[in-house]
């Protein structure tokens, strides 16, 4: 059976022992995890969002170092 995102994440969240992640925060990981898959191979992505999880820094943090990253990279030969 697949369930739609909402669910996944209530049903998941709720394994974990924590809340969900409100819709600006999964607004928020979907750009993170955007930004990781254009700037590199798809499987950054997802990757680079526990990255942020680790770190513990904030979605905006970790979404503008991403950002900081795909530009350099744009740049460099």
């Amino acid at each position: 059976m697949t369930v739609e995102a909402d669910e996944w994440l209530q049903r998941f969240a709720a394994k974990l022992g924590i809340d969900p992640p409100s819709h600006d925060e999964q607004n928020l990981l979907l750009g993170l995890a955007g930004v990781a898959a254009h700037a590199s191979e798809r499987t950054a992505a997802p990757i680079s969002c526990w990255l942020a999880s680790r770190a513990g820094v904030s979605l905006v943090e970790a979404s503008a170092a991403a950002r900081e990253l795909a530009a350099e990279l744009e740049t460099e030969p």
